[in-house]
């Protein structure tokens, strides 16, 4: 049941970040989840924990992580489709 509410607030937070940005994520919910899960990833990596915490995820650094994943893919597949 974690594994799902992982996923489940993985999406959301990609979800989210879309939206924030008002860029569409590739592969729609599947990419929304990549999206948060990476996210999360990065915020892990890069940011300190703060907010709070579902399913082993801080929402507000996933959040942000997300944001700059999301912002990061849009550059580089505008970039792709222009060659």
């Amino acid at each position: 049941m974690g594994f799902i509410l992982y996923l489940i607030v993985g999406g959301l937070i990609g979800w989210l970040a879309g939206l924030i940005l008002g860029k569409d994520v590739p592969m729609g919910c599947v990419g929304n989840i990549i999206a948060g899960i990476i996210g999360s990833w990065i915020a892990g990596e890069l940011l300190p924990a703060f907010g709070p915490t579902i399913a082993g995820i801080n929402i507000l650094s996933a959040l942000l992580g997300a944001i700059i994943f999301v912002f990061l893919l849009s550059i580089i597949l505008k970039a792709a489709r222009k060659k």
